[in-house]
């Protein structure tokens, strides 16, 4: 494994040799900081954002020629529409729709200090009822592919996840963080306030075994789940901390995970902020 050549906002592909599952491991800092600072949402709404843009990049990255990946749900909730879209280039921008009654009337910008975000209304499920609609959009001379899932209590990772369970069939594992960090000036009472989202996707590869004979290949499958089960494991032994770390660097966070295995790093994406 080698560092990566950038810090912040990019996305980084691995496979796990020995469990046979692959992955994508995604760190968000300035592009997402001005994605969500350009539309100043409750702080509840922005973070609902955020999870949809990590999502977004996460499956976007699969695409192999030039479109891209539009991520939309839909709810009856307070929080109305979420749409995130992911371009092959790492353009990454979203957009949500509310209902502003439903939320304190303070904006973002309008907290100063850590007192000023404290005691947050809680609101309940922003989304409630309603469909996650991923489409894949690869220029007028392609069609598009749509995949339809109901979303699970408000939740826009367990849809993404069930999405996989239904239609894809393939066993995946999802782990999305989003939070504000706030930061005291030098010599000065005051901070800035700046956004990092991580996430962590792993997938079991598809086997096609070579052995002969009904108890060779069933053996074969045997193992070949318990691998998979041991990466997920693994996996699920994230850290909301450690998503959002800088200092932590994607390859030490993967060696951290999965030292019991061998990882191999692809080149990463660079993700960046674009609004037309």
């Amino acid at each position: 494994m080698t560092n990566s050549a950038i810090s912040d906002d990019y996305i980084l592909p691995f496979q796990i040799e020995t469990s046979g599952a692959r992955g994508r491991l995604i760190r968000l800092g300035p592009a997402i900081t001005q994605i969500l600072d350009q539309h100043d949402y409750p702080e509840a709404v922005s973070r609902l954002l955020g999870e949809a843009l990590v999502l977004t990049a996460m499956l976007g990255a699969s695409l192999k020629i030039d479109g891209q990946f539009i991520f939309q749900a839909s709810s009856e909730g307070p929080v109305r529409l979420v749409v995130a879209q992911y371009h092959t280039s790492g353009n990454l921008r979203g957009y949500a729709s509310f209902d502003r009654d439903a939320f304190p009337t303070e904006s973002v910008k309008s907290q100063k200090t850590l007192e000023d975000a404290k005691d947050i209304e809680d609101t309940g499920p922003l989304l409630q009822g309603g469909t996650l609609v991923m489409t894949i959009d690869q220029g007028p001379d392609t069609d598009r592919y749509q995949g339809v899932v109901a979303l699970q209590d408000g939740d826009l990772t367990s849809a993404t996840d069930l999405y996989f369970k239904q239609s894809e069939q393939i066993p995946t594992f999802i782990r999305v963080a989003v939070a504000r960090q706030y930061q005291v000036l030098k010599d000065s009472k005051s901070g800035t306030w700046s956004w990092r989202a991580g996430g962590l996707m792993v997938q079991k590869l598809t086997h096609e075994g070579g052995a002969s004979g009904h108890d060779a290949a069933g053996a074969e499958d045997a193992d070949v789940e318990e691998a998979w089960e041991r990466a997920k494991m693994f996996a699920s032994t994230v850290e909301d901390y450690e998503l959002l770390e800088p200092a932590l660097s994607a390859e030490n966070l993967l060696y951290r995970l999965f030292n019991e295995e061998r990882v191999r790093v692809f080149p990463e994406t660079p993700l960046k902020a674009f609004c037309h």
